[in-house]
């Protein structure tokens, strides 16, 4: 098939380099979040914490660094041109899951000793707690994304009969959940963690389709414009707060679960992405900067957090450091020196996993169809648990802590079937049949 044939069925003979830009920015700006967050400090046994996005004013940073949408737009791009590349919905359902879940077994592996060891080394049990659900709580997105990849064949099947209605109906369904949300039936709100993020990745089909990368950068902005607008209006006349994070003693939060705010955001930060495309590809060193995170994006995504928690432990716990008062002087000096030293903490970190994410090139995949969609439910289920509920030591409870979730996630990747490695060709005639 030739490059123009392949561009005519809306995918591309190479990788998108803007979608790589995307993604690499949103991972950026995902671990600069993170990092310059917590407000922190130890009294007794105690470890007290904070949001500094909760600074008066600053809920205007969280529009442009809560990149969530960002990352399922891109997602959505991905699929759609690895599902059209791919030999059969099987193969491209058997390296999609065991992408995911393979980086995250180191993961596990680790934090089902971590909390019981610093128990063991008299750390006391709430900062515990604390750097427990701060590894875990980020798993939310695994859990998401794997059902997202799972309604990906669908959703283009969607996508291909009735184009544009599609993500203007699930807006529409998410304008819904969010009015029986905040008509006191709360509980039907966390139906917009599927409905909110799948209208988002199906926005990436447009843009491989055309309908989004042929935007002029005026039409671009206008959509921009328009996304921004709506948020805007939502937050000033609506119920929705002005975050787009979840703050400390808000009575509602944008994002746990999210609202359909987050989709008309999501319009907003894509049309200005896509009015300065041509300048982002071509910005200097992004080829060497992308090279480089390219293949780590779901290490660095999963132990950036425990990177945290090590720099926190050591100098909170260990040595008796404050965070500063946020948007002070001292605040703005130590920020610089906080985020290098957790970052030498995440590359030694890389260092021993980010070997995880990579997979072998020809493979038969020996999981069928309806076995692969099982692994990836099991597994979207147990890391949503553990997102809820943290690493907990093993010696509060075998049953009530960690490990029914980590075997849900470890009974998907074993379901998701072995990868033989073998030469390509032999590969791709074992998939075939």
């Amino acid at each position: 098939m030739t490059t123009s044939q392949l561009q005519t069925r809306g995918t591309r003979a190479t990788r998108d380099r803007f979608l790589d830009v995307v993604r690499a920015g949103a991972i950026l700006a995902v671990v600069a979040q993170h990092w310059t967050m917590p407000v922190l400090s130890f009294s007794g046994s105690t470890l007290a914490t904070g949001n500094a996005l909760a600074t008066p004013g600053w809920w205007l940073i969280t529009w442009a660094s809560q990149v969530m949408p960002l990352v399922f737009f891109a997602g959505g791009a991905a699929n759609l041109i690895s599902l059209r590349r791919a030999e059969s919905t099987r193969a491209w359902f058997a390296g999609r899951v065991r992408r995911l879940l393979v980086p995250v077994l180191p993961l596990m592996a680790v934090w089902l000793v971590v909390p019981d060891l610093l128990h063991g080394m008299g750390v006391p049990p709430q900062p515990v707690q604390v750097a427990s659900a701060i590894a875990a709580q980020l798993l939310w997105f695994l859990s998401v994304y794997l059902l997202t990849v799972l309604l990906t064949p669908l959703m283009v099947a969607a996508h291909r009969r009735w184009g544009l209605a599609v993500p203007v109906v699930l807006a529409g369904l998410g304008v819904l959940v969010d009015v029986a949300r905040f008509s006191d039936l709360g509980l039907i709100g966390y139906a917009n963690a599927v409905i909110v993020w799948v209208a988002v990745h199906q926005l990436g089909f447009h843009y491989v389709e055309g309908r989004l990368s042929s935007l002029s950068r005026r039409a671009a902005l206008t959509v921009s414009a328009a996304g921004f607008g709506v948020t805007a209006l939502l937050v000033a006349f609506g119920p929705y707060p002005a975050s787009m994070i979840g703050m400390p003693g808000a009575p509602v939060s944008n994002m746990s679960p999210p609202t359909v705010l987050l989709l008309f955001l999501a319009l907003g930060q894509i049309g200005f992405l896509l009015a300065f495309r041509d300048k982002l590809v071509s910005l200097p060193r992004v080829t060497a900067a992308l090279g480089w995170l390219s293949p780590r994006f779901m290490s660095v995504y999963l132990w950036h957090m425990p990177a945290l928690v090590v720099v926190s432990g050591v100098t909170v716990l260990g040595l008796g450091y404050s965070t500063p008062t946020p948007g002070s002087s001292l605040w703005f000096l130590m920020v610089p020196a906080w985020i290098a030293v957790c970052g030498a903490v995440l590359l030694g970190l890389l260092r021993l996993f980010e070997r995880f994410e990579t997979q072998p090139d020809g493979v038969v995949v020996t999981a069928r169809t309806p076995q692969l969609v099982l692994a990836g439910l099991l597994a979207s289920g147990g890391l949503l648990g553990l997102a809820a509920h943290g690493f907990a030591p093993l010696r509060d409870g075998l049953l009530t802590g960690p490990l029914p979730w980590v075997a849900l996630v470890a009974a998907g990747y074993a379901l998701a079937g072995r990868q033989v490695s073998m030469p390509r060709s032999r590969a791709l005639v074992a998939v075939k049949r």
